[in-house]
């Protein structure tokens, strides 16, 4: 029941607040009732807080090669023979302790997902809108990009941006923008999703009378997609937002192990799979297996909270 303030002597209903409608929503009540909702979203809670505090609960910082010494490397995780308690997880052939190089290298690998997923999202939906209020030509030109893009593989399109822009610029500067690069790389891959999904909504919503209302009342057609539009398409958005973000984790991983994404001295989740893959089979497993279930748990919680976020978005299903 709405909560009462006095106004003038008499009892009045008090408007709830931003805060008492979201707890009152159909999507909170969907997320209280899904267990799977609520452990993804637990365990996406923990990764983040350890990617944001790595400097803090990290015992060392692996960038810092002052605090590595080369006669602690290849030591095993501490409860096996061998190990060291200073290194939970044990080190890498760098003396690199493995679990504050999961810490920074998680951090590295979000940072990269979050910014390409951002990039892809503003270039999608705004050549969405654009191809889908406008028509015509605007929309044909943009839609052909986007099918030319779609036949050939992601991964692909992400080497070949890669490529380029490594070519691009000189040879002492890749390891300083290469994690631009990436996110460069990665965006221009994944923007295709969002326009067409932008595009498809904004072409029934332009149809609609609001839309109608706001042309006679002299709206611009930039304030129409901006103020009327925009916010109607944006809940397919967040959900291809959402599973996009395990999808930019994994091509940011699989680009780091084939060997052009981060650099070993600053390495992400998919270079230090790649550089304990080398090692693998002289028996330094740890390097390559803990950094694989970190990253396996990762793509897995951002994929099974989208799938959620899908099923109670979905009107049909309620």
């Amino acid at each position: 029941m709405p909560r009462a303030r006095r106004i003038e002597g008499r009892e009045a209903p008090m408007a709830d607040t931003t805060f008492h409608r979201a707890l009152d929503s159909d999507l909170f009540w969907s997320f209280r009732k899904s267990w799977t909702a609520r452990v993804s979203s637990l365990v996406l809670l923990v990764l983040f807080g350890a990617a944001i505090f790595a400097p803090w609960l990290a015992t060392q910082n692996p960038y810092d090669i002052s605090q590595l010494f080369l006669l602690d490397s290849e030591l095993p995780p501490m409860w096996i023979d061998g190990g060291d308690p200073r290194y939970i997880l044990g080190t890498d052939q760098q003396a690199r302790d493995l679990y504050s190089a999961i810490l920074y290298g998680l951090r590295l690998s979000l940072v990269v997902g979050f910014a390409s997923v951002a990039l892809a999202a503003a270039l999608g939906i705004t050549l969405g809108l654009l191809g889908g209020f406008l028509g015509g030509i605007v929309d044909a030109a943009i839609m052909r990009v986007a099918d030319i893009l779609l036949s050939f593989p992601a991964i692909l399109v992400a080497l070949l941006v890669n490529g380029i822009a490594r070519g691009v610029l000189p040879p002492d500067q890749h390891a300083d923008a290469a994690i631009w690069v990436l996110i460069l790389a990665i965006g221009l891959t994944n923007w295709v999703q969002y326009a067409r999904t932008v595009r498809g909504s904004t072409m029934v919503e332009r149809q609609k009378e609001y839309v109608q209302a706001a042309r006679i009342n002299g709206v611009s057609g930039s304030g129409i997609m901006i103020q009327h539009i925009l916010p109607n398409v944006l809940g397919p958005v967040l959900v291809i937002a959402t599973i996009n973000l395990g999808m930019a984790v994994l091509t940011e991983a699989t680009l780091s192990f084939l060997g052009v994404g981060m650099p070993a001295t600053q390495p992400s989740l998919g270079t230090l799979i790649r550089i304990g893959n080398e090692y693998l089979f002289s028996g330094i497993w740890w390097v390559v297996i803990f950094p694989s279930v970190v990253l396996v748990v990762l793509v897995l919680a951002v994929n099974l909270l989208g799938d959620w976020l899908r099923d109670a978005l979905n009107p049909k299903l309620r």
